[in-house]
């Protein structure tokens, strides 16, 4: 005898879940007993990650082996479903059944009784007619028929004037239901207010559809859908732990859509800066998109601004477009940041510094004679000496026409990177002739 496989002998809710999954095999079926929600086999192994809910193998009466399960409360539908539902899912609702395919020999011995029945009522209908006698005269049977369409068709005149109120009847109920829902419906609370005020809801991670290893965070403000960014590893698993909030997961991929916006008089055109010998007029800046196909920074988006005469243009950062669009920045502040060193301004320079223990005298900025160009290198004394590095045009005119920027600037913007890999070397270099020593 052949051995009876487990779809044999699933007679209950597997058997449900098994028939319904060869109809649709892409969906997830959420089966609803009881106060519950119940998700099977490989669906609750899917549910279990995206949901993060608990998964436990169990053992069902019509079923042999432990079957994997995953629940929920039907009151926390609500709150799963648009997760499921935003992470590419496709959900099907089932109601579970407890006797399928048990009436099909009664529904066919009731129809066979409606089919004998209806068959002797035509007979007795036929006889009927059969007895009447034909009428006497054409002209009495005209008489006789036309008031009988006039009633039929007035009949039918208000029959469909009854059917038109009903429906409009219905309509209005419909319509009073919605009004009503819609008045019962309450507001989502905010996941968290920014500073300017503004509503954070629907913050959620949701896994990629076409590759299942990229998680991506995403949020509305004000019912604005943000672009979705992609989440680090650590991120991610932080958030399913519980252990990273909305509000910390916007701060760390949203961050200037949290701070306070400028105000629109801080954007207008011409404005003036403080610059090396008086106040610098800027006349335009904006963001274009690099279209040059010659150009290295092809497709890129840059930095325009337009001081006097003179035209720049520089590649803007991620961050740095984002507190452009979002309006947390001034374009003082950004034309600072961006081309400061090419307007030759104090500040900046301000942020390069030489580290800890060197000698600023050791600094030294000369013209080389071999190739007649401006160069700075550093002498760390016994620790060695760096290279000697190229100065570009404007930082030389910074150092010695407009005085903005000092010779430690300088060396330290050139030559930071080198020096620190000197001052390791030379440390780890002590260290070990001190443990030999020992």
């Amino acid at each position: 005898m052949a051995k009876k496989t487990d779809s044999d002998n699933d007679n209950g809710i597997i058997r449900q879940f098994n028939e319904l999954k060869k109809k649709h095999p892409d969906a997830m079926l959420l089966f609803r007993r009881n106060s519950f929600y119940e998700l099977y086999k490989q669906d609750a192994v899917k549910a279990a990650a995206v949901l993060a809910i608990e998964i436990a193998d169990r053992m069902l009466p019509d079923y042999k082996r432990p079957v994997k399960i995953a629940s929920f409360p039907q009151s926390a539908l609500d709150v799963y479903l648009p997760r499921l539902i935003r992470s590419g899912i496709r959900v099907a609702i089932c109601d579970a059944l407890d006797g399928p395919l048990k009436k099909t020999g009664q529904d066919k011995a009731e129809n066979n009784d409606r089919t004998i029945q209806n068959n002797t009522d035509m007979g007795k209908k036929k006889k009927e007619q059969g007895v009447q006698e034909a009428p006497d005269r054409t002209v009495e049977n005209t008489v006789d028929v036309k008031p009988a369409r006039e009633k039929k068709s007035k009949a039918k005149v208000e029959t469909k004037a009854e059917t038109g109120t009903d429906n409009e009847a219905k309509t209005e109920k419909k319509d009073e239901q919605k009004t009503e829902a819609a008045k019962e419906r309450k507001p989502r609370e905010p996941q968290m207010v920014t500073a300017n005020g503004e509503k954070v809801t629907h913050g959620h991670a949701y896994q990629s559809t076409t590759n299942p290893a990229e998680w991506y965070f995403t949020a509305k403000i004000d019912g604005q859908q943000l672009k979705p960014q992609k989440m680090d590893a650590a991120d991610l698993a932080a958030y399913q732990n519980k252990e990273m909030t909305v509000p910390q997961l916007m701060e760390r991929y949203y961050p200037t859509k949290l701070m306070p916006k400028v105000s629109e008089e801080a954007f207008r055109m011409p404005m003036e800066i403080a610059g090396p010998d008086g106040s610098i007029t800027v006349n335009k800046f904006n963001v274009y998109k690099e279209k040059d196909e010659q150009r290295p920074d092809f497709g890129k988006y840059k930095f325009y601004v337009q001081v006097g005469d003179t035209n720049m243009s520089a590649v803007a950062s991620r961050q740095d477009l984002n507190a452009y669009f979002d309006r947390v920045a001034t374009p003082n502040q950004l034309i600072e940041k961006n081309f400061g060193e090419r307007l030759h301004l104090k500040s900046a320079y301000e942020k390069y510094q030489l580290p800890e223990g060197v000698d600023p005298k050791g600094v030294r900025v000369a013209k080389d004679r071999n190739d007649n160009k401006w160069k700075v290198s550093v002498d760390l004394g016994e620790k060695g000496q760096t290279s000697r590095h190229d100065i570009s045009f404007d930082d030389g005119y910074s150092l010695f026409k407009t005085k903005t920027a000092t010779r430690e600037q300088i060396a330290a913007k050139y030559l930071n990177t080198e020096i620190t890999g000197m001052l390791a070397a030379n440390t780890a270099k002590v260290e070990k002739s001190a443990s030999m020593k020992m």
